[in-house]
């Protein structure tokens, strides 16, 4: 039987401390990017190989095997991305600092700013694609912007899309009630049952959607129509109330009826 002192008690407890900090900081990091949704993938391989296992399933537990095998070499190039983004910020010191908490100000905040902002441009017929990120983290596509980090407003996004301007033909992607970047090149639809009447900026709305929970907004240089995409599904012809409730119940369902019921007050009495 192997006997401890009170030193060695405490240097384990430490010990298993720092590593179980670690591991949640590890998690925090990766929470709201799309290596959540690799890693869900990675254990079904897992519970498939202890199942095979069990069952005795030989060829089947072969493959898993092999998997194994060559798992670490595939991690690496799967995560990349991810892996380049965390020793960026370990570099800058800030591998623990993310933080992903929205509260029900932020989201009222934003989504006033966001509907007033496509209601001006739609009655001038300014096109402007905006993506709001949710869970899935879009920072692959920001990385393709230019970098602005400033608070939501309506004069703000307004100024970016204005014509003959040199952000005015990219997408712009928030974050919370944070404009990330501007002029952002999003991944197109291949889709073909979608409209042939739609363009490239409809098609980009629906390609995000497409690979991520994010939530895309489009409004139309030809006709002035305001359009949402989520799921691979484009909803059009919006009024800014319609806008306004859609954006609410995506973001928070818990609290969507209360804030759009206060975001009708401010319109009547603003």
């Amino acid at each position: 039987m192997i006997s401890l002192n009170y030193g060695d008690v405490i240097r384990y407890a430490i010990d298993i401390l720092l590593v179980t900090y670690v591991i949640y900081k590890l998690i925090m990091l990766i929470r709201g990017t799309r290596a959540v949704q690799l890693l869900k993938g990675i254990m079904v391989i897992i519970i498939t190989w202890l199942l095979s296992k069990y069952f005795q399933l030989t060829t089947l537990h072969w493959l898993m095997s092999q998997a194994f095998t060559f798992g670490v070499l595939a991690l690496v190039i799967i995560f990349q991305p991810e892996l380049r983004r965390a020793l960026e910020q370990l570099g800058r010191g800030k591998l623990f600092s993310r933080t992903s908490t929205v509260d029900e100000e932020v989201v009222s905040r934003m989504v006033q700013e966001v509907c007033k902002s496509t209601t001006y441009m739609a009655k001038r017929r300014i096109g402007a694609l905006l993506v709001i990120e949710k869970d899935t983290g879009l920072n692959d596509y920001v990385e393709t912007g230019i970098l602005i980090n400033g608070k939501v407003s309506s004069e703000l996004l307004i100024n970016i899309f204005i014509p003959n301007t040199p952000l005015h033909d990219g997408a712009v992607i928030l974050r919370k009630d944070t404009v990330m970047a501007a002029g952002c090149y999003l991944p197109l639809t291949e889709n073909p049952t979608i409209s042939k009447e739609l363009g490239t900026r409809h098609r980009a709305a629906i390609g995000m959607s497409e690979v991520s929970d994010g939530l895309s907004i489009v409004v139309s240089e030809e006709t002035g129509q305001v359009s949402f995409a989520c799921n691979g599904q484009v909803h059009r012809n919006l009024t800014e109330e319609q806008l306004s409730e859609i954006l609410l119940e995506q973001l928070d369902s818990q609290i969507s009826k209360s804030m759009a019921g206060r975001w009708q007050w401010r319109r009547k009495h603003g």
